[in-house]
């Protein structure tokens, strides 16, 4: 599966072997065993092309049939909008996060003046 894989994103990328080899460091043949199957790469050969190739490892090696891996988000407004949340597998309900959410929200508001006199001064 990874050999399909490989090719498949490789074409979509618009790259050929060598682009390949070349940003992998390797021979044109040895990124061309990795397509065929007949060597299979390192974990650090395969997370180099997961990077390369705009997609998972996991992705790669057939865990999951979608290319475009879920960035995490760092935006903490966003992250305690999602179900499930937990603290250190404790889980939290949406009241129990209330609190917090209106904490940060105080927060933001008192610093956000500082924050945009201090982003207009740079």
């Amino acid at each position: 599966m990874i050999g399909k894989r490989l090719k498949d994103m490789r074409k979509k990328r618009g790259f050929t072997m060598q682009d390949m080899a070349d940003r992998l460091g390797v021979a044109r043949s040895t990124y061309a065993g990795y397509e065929s199957e007949y060597r299979q790469p390192t974990l650090e050969t395969l997370h180099d092309m997961a990077n390369i190739l705009r997609t998972s490892t996991d992705y790669l090696l057939g865990l999951t049939d979608n290319p475009h891996p879920v960035e995490p988000t760092k935006n903490i407004k966003e992250l305690l909008k999602e179900d499930e949340l937990h603290w250190d597998g404790v889980p939290l309900t949406d009241e129990e996060l209330k609190p917090l959410r209106d904490l940060l929200d105080v927060i933001v508001r008192e610093r956000l003046p500082k924050y945009k006199y201090e982003k207009n001064k740079n």
